[in-house]
C-alpha cells in the first residue's frame, strides 16, 4: 500500500523590487511570486543597474556566449551606456570566438579576467564556479554576480564564505547557454522568449541586489524569474543534472534501446522507441500541455504498459535520485568534481584523463542514421513502454525535490521544464553528446557519472519486475493520476513563450568544440 504523497511545505520566497513587477502565482495549493520578462520590459534595464557602469561577464563556456550577447543586445534596446565586456584568461582559445561575436579589445569589450574583474561593477563569474581566487580583485561593494550555487557548495565544504564587503547575487537560467541565446534570438520577433530563471540575493551591502538581480534576468530574455536561495538552486541543479536533465535520461535510453534490440526489435526502430520518443513527442506534450496527457493520449491496451513501465521503474529511480540528492546536500558530490578536474591535467606522475566521448557506442550511431532520413518536424512515435519509465523518472525527482521542501517553481523549472523545452530538443537534434556536452563542466561530469547508475537499476530491478510480470501497483498509479503538481504545470505552461526552440543541422550557437566541420 502506497499512500499519497505528503508535501511539505517548501520554503516561502518573497522579495521586493522598485523597478519592476512582482506578481503572484499559485502553485498547487501554494503563493509563489514571479517577475514575468519580455522586450518590453528593457527600458527599465537603466533604473534596475543604477550605478552599474561596467558588467563583466568572465568566461566563454557554455552560459558565458548567451549572457553577454543577450546582456549586449538588450542594453543596446535601452540607450544604455552600460559596458559589457569578457574576460578571460591570457592565452585562452576563446579569444577569437569572443572577437567573432563582436567584443574586441579595441572597444574596451575584450580582456585580461583579473582586469575586467577589478574595473567591474557587477561581475557574472560564469567559468568554473569555485574560482574563489578572484575575490581579492573584486571592487569594493561591486556585484558579484553566479549563474549556479556551486561557489556556495564548495566554500561551505571547506569552511569559507563569500567577502562581506560585496553584494552576491545569482540567476541561473534554467538551461543551457546555447538555449538561452537561441530562444532569446528567436523572440526578437515577438515581445521575447528564453529560458525561465531563478534569481537569489545571497549578500546585499546596498540595497540594490534584488533590482540587479531581476534586471540581469530580464536583459537575458527570462519569460518569467522566480526567488530561490543560493543553497536551494545548488541542491535542485546539480541533483537535476544528474536526474532527468542529463544523466538519468541518457542512462534510461540506454538501458531501454538495449531491452528492445535484444527482444527482436529493428534498431532504428527500437531507437526511434527510446531517444525519438523521449525527445520528440513525449517532451513536446509535457511542455504544452503536462505529463497526464501522455498518458491520456494513449489507448487502452498503451496505458496498460505505461502503467507496467511506470510501476516497475519508479521506486529504482527514485532509490538513486535519493541517494544522488545525499551526495550534492552532504558535499560529497560538489567535491567529486573538484577531484574531477584535478585528474583533467597530469599529476603526481599520473596521467591526464579528460572527459572521454559519449556518443560512440551502437545506439548512437543508428541514431546519426536515423536522424539523416528523419522528415522535418518529426517528433517520433509516443511508445507507452518509454513514457511509463521516463514519466516515473520525472515524478520520482518531483517528489524527491518536494519532500526536500523546494518551491514548485524550481521543482517544475528544474524537473520538467528545462528537461523538455532545452536539453531534450538537443538530443532529438544531434544526439546525447550534443546535448550533454553543451552544459557545464559539473553537469558534464554528473552525467557521466550518474547514467550508468539509471541504466544498471532499470536493467536489474524494473525490467525484471515487468518480465516476471509482478502486479502494477495501482496505489501508485493513482497517485500519480491525482498528484497536485499537474496543476501547476499547468499554470507554468501557461507562462511558456509562443516558440519553441529550433536546433537546426547547422545551428552555429553551440560550444566551438562540437561543431561540425
Amino acid at each position: 500500500m502506497v499512500s499519497a504523497p505528503t508535501i511539505k511545505s517548501p520554503t516561502k520566497l518573497d522579495f521586493e523590487t522598485s523597478v519592476f513587477k512582482k506578481e503572484k502565482i499559485n502553485l498547487a495549493g501554494h503563493d509563489e511570486f514571479i517577475v514575468k520578462g519580455g522586450r518590453d520590459l528593457f527600458h527599465l534595464l537603466p533604473d534596475a543597474f543604477k550605478g552599474i557602469k561596467q558588467i563583466g561577464v568572465i568566461g566563454w563556456g557554455s552560459q558565458g556566449p548567451a549572457q553577454a550577447q543577450n546582456l549586449r543586445d538588450s542594453l543596446a534596446v535601452a540607450k544604455s551606456d552600460i559596458v559589457v565586456k569578457i574576460g578571460l584568461r591570457k592565452g585562452s582559445r576563446s579569444f577569437a570566438e569572443a572577437r567573432a561575436a563582436g567584443f574586441s579589445e579595441e572597444n574596451g569589450t575584450l580582456g585580461d579576467i583579473y582586469e575586467t574583474i577589478s574595473g567591474s561593477d557587477l561581475v557574472l563569474l560564469l567559468i568554473s564556479d569555485s574560482a574563489q581566487k578572484i575575490f581579492s580583485h573584486l571592487k569594493p561593494n561591486s556585484i558579484l554576480g553566479l549563474s549556479h550555487g556551486f561557489l556556495l557548495g564548495h566554500l561551505q565544504s571547506l569552511g569559507l564564505d563569500f567577502p562581506k564587503n560585496i553584494s552576491v547575487i545569482a540567476v541561473c537560467p534554467k538551461g543551457m547557454g546555447p538555449s538561452v541565446r537561441r530562444l532569446y534570438v528567436q523572440g526578437k520577433e515577438i515581445n521575447g522568449a528564453g529560458i525561465n530563471s531563478s534569481f537569489g540575493v545571497h549578500q546585499d551591502v546596498d540595497g540594490r541586489a534584488t533590482d540587479v538581480a531581476l534586471g540581469w534576468s530580464v536583459a537575458l530574455g527570462s519569460p518569467f524569474t522566480f526567488a530561490t536561495t543560493l543553497e536551494q538552486e545548488y541542491k535542485s541543479d546539480i541533483f537535476g543534472e544528474r536526474g532527468i536533465l542529463l544523466g538519468a535520461v541518457h542512462g534510461v535510453v540506454e538501458s531501454l534501446f538495449r531491452r528492445y534490440t535484444e527482444n527482436g526489435m529493428d534498431e532504428d526502430l527500437a531507437y526511434k522507441n527510446t531517444v525519438e520518443s523521449v525527445t520528440g513527442i513525449i517532451s513536446k506534450t509535457i511542455s504544452t500541455k503536462g505529463m497526464l496527457c501522455v498518458y491520456n493520449s494513449l489507448s487502452e491496451e498503451g496505458k496498460k504498459e505505461f502503467e507496467a513501465a511506470y510501476s516497475a521503474s519508479y521506486y529504482p529511480c527514485m532509490d538513486i535520485l535519493y541517494e544522488c540528492y545525499q551526495d550534492v546536500a552532504s558535499g560529497s558530490e560538489i567535491r567529486s568534481v573538484v577531484l574531477a578536474g584535478r585528474r583533467f591535467y597530469e599529476k603526481d606522475g599520473l596521467p591526464a584523463f579528460p572527459m572521454g566521448k559519449i556518443d560512440q557506442t551502437r545506439m548512437w550511431k543508428v541514431g546519426e542514421r536515423v536522424r539523416s532520413t528523419r522528415p522535418a518536424g518529426d517528433l517520433g512515435p509516443l511508445y507507452p513502454f518509454t513514457a511509463g519509465v521516463f514519466v516515473a523518472l520525472m515524478m520520482a525527482q518531483i517528489e524527491i525535490l518536494r519532500k526536500k521542501g523546494h518551491s514548485y517553481s524550481e521543482i517544475i523549472n528544474e524537473s520538467v521544464i528545462e528537461a523538455v523545452d532545452s536539453l531534450n530538443p538537443f538530443m532529438h537534434a544531434r544526439g546525447v553528446s550534443f546535448m550533454v556536452d553543451n552544459c557545464s563542466t559539473t553537469a558534464r561530469l554528473g552525467s557521466r557519472k550518474w547514467a550508468p547508475r539509471f541504466d544498471y537499476v532499470l536493467t536489474q530491478q524494473a525490467l525484471v519486475a515487468v518480465d516476471n510480470a509482478e502486479p502494477i501497483n495501482r496505489d501508485l498509479i493513482s497517485n500519480f493520476l491525482s498528484d497536485p503538481v499537474h496543476g501547476a504545470i499547468e499554470v507554468c505552461a501557461q507562462l511558456r513563450p509562443t516558440v519553441d526552440i529550433s536546433v537546426p543541422a547547422d545551428a552555429d550557437f553551440v560550444r566551438p568544440e562540437l561543431r561540425k566541420a
